[in-house]
């Protein structure tokens, strides 16, 4: 029984861990889909985004915003920043934040 359980709880770290991967490939993978044409694979502004506005994910600005204000800005926009509220699942901008938060 206590073996059962020993490779039950090691299946159960071993699916997380894949899952995290996975999750943590998608999301970096939506960022170069989404947002790095405008904010950089380092998350520094390429010229297009300089030209539309975008800061620095590590700009003092940016850095001292929540992660719900981060996520409300990439569900609805802002200035020239398109809305991806239905065209990505909340918890794909949720990830999306936290990724960007280690672009710095």
């Amino acid at each position: 029984m206590r073996l059962a359980v020993k490779g039950l709880t090691i299946a159960a770290i071993l699916a997380t861990s894949l899952t995290t991967n996975l999750f943590a490939d998608d999301t970096q993978d939506l960022y170069k889909a989404k947002c790095q044409m405008c904010h950089g694979a380092d998350g520094q502004p390429s010229s297009v985004g300089k030209s539309m506005g975008a800061k620095a994910f590590n700009d003092p600005d940016v850095v001292k915003m929540s992660d719900a204000d981060l996520a409300s800005i990439t569900s609805n926009g802002k200035s020239k920043m398109p809305a991806y509220k239905g065209k990505v699942s909340d918890e794909q901008i949720n990830a999306l934040v936290k990724y960007v938060r280690t672009l710095k």
